[in-house]
């Protein structure tokens, strides 16, 4: 992996933070809306705007249907089932939970990757860190697994499913190596759109006639920053910093997460939930490798010869 550079640092923070303050979006939105219309409207919206900003800057969508089955997989994968999980999981639990389970991502991933890639196979420190990041898991599902399991619990194996989803997501993109970012996540989003209409009008019809400004917005700002400029930056990011550096993002989402949930929508976070997390971030620490990798090369110290440093495994007789 490499250093990113502070241009990929900034639109990593910025990335964060916007998905961060889509779990709280997503709240307000369920005051009015069913889970799959808030999805609907959602991807929707997103695709109508990508669409428009596609042809603004001269590029295309596949024009055969052989062409559009890969945004098919992703629009699936990326957006409507994921996307479905969390707003439903939201209706049992708050926006802070969903954001601390949704980090479990990078734990998915490794395991999935191990099986469908030849570059990121399971070493000792990545399994170690994927089983610290499923205890945290656990002590955040316990107290609903005392005497069965709660419609909570439900909600809490949703985001973490949905969790799995963005993990397979993220695998599936990588055929995508060469794609312009914008092209990506505007196909992606089409599909989630035709594959989000039909469980929205036989579940959710009629759809609310009267909604609230607050939920409507709440939909369009989810839409529009948290879904179609996301996504360009997060596929933006995927193409210049690499697989590795952009999961980063799941270590400050949950925290923008919680804070809004707790200073505006006046959330408690358990304490389980805040040693889940803790767990959790630990885990993706030990999968992340780059900290133990820092600490190893602080920890080995350079010999020198006259003025010019001789590293660890070089000969100092030969000049």
């Amino acid at each position: 992996m490499r250093a990113m550079k502070p241009v990929e640092w900034g639109m990593l923070i910025i990335l964060s933070v916007i998905w961060g303050g889509s779990f709280f979006l997503i709240e307000i939105a369920l005051r009015d809306f069913h889970p799959f219309t808030v999805v609907f409207f959602r991807v929707g919206t997103a695709a109508v705007v990508l669409v428009c900003a596609m042809y603004l800057f001269g590029q295309r969508l596949p024009t055969t249907l052989g062409g559009w089955w890969p945004y098919l997989v992703l629009g699936a994968l990326n957006n409507a089932v994921p996307f479905s999980l969390i707003v439903w999981g939201q209706t049992r639990i708050d926006s802070g939970s969903a954001a601390i389970f949704n980090a479990t991502t990078p734990i998915f991933a490794g395991i999935l990757a191990h099986f469908f890639t030849d570059d990121e196979k399971l070493i000792p420190r990545k399994i170690v860190g994927m089983l610290v990041g499923f205890l945290g898991v656990y002590m955040m599902l316990r107290p609903e697994l005392n005497g069965g399991l709660s419609w909570r619990g439900f909600g809490q194996i949703a985001v973490l499913g949905a969790a799995l989803m963005y993990a397979l997501g993220g695998i599936f993109a990588k055929r995508f190596k060469g794609v312009p970012p914008l092209t990506v996540a505007t196909g992606m989003l089409v599909c989630a759109t035709i594959l989000m209409l039909p469980p929205s009008l036989a579940v959710d019809w009629p759809w609310p006639s009267h909604p609230s400004l607050e939920a409507v917005g709440a939909v369009a700002t989810l839409a529009v920053l948290g879904t179609a400029a996301a996504y360009v930056l997060f596929f933006r990011i995927l193409a210049t910093a690499g697989a590795v550096n952009v999961l980063l993002v799941t270590f400050l989402v949950p925290i923008g997460a919680i804070v809004l949930g707790v200073v505006i929508l006046r959330e408690v976070i358990r304490w389980e939930e805040l040693a889940g997390m803790g767990l959790i971030f630990l885990g993706l620490v030990g999968i992340d490798g780059r900290v133990f990798a820092y600490l190893r090369k602080k920890a080995t110290p350079e010999k020198t010869q006259g003025d010019k440093p001789i590293r660890p495994g070089e000969d100092p007789t030969r000049l």
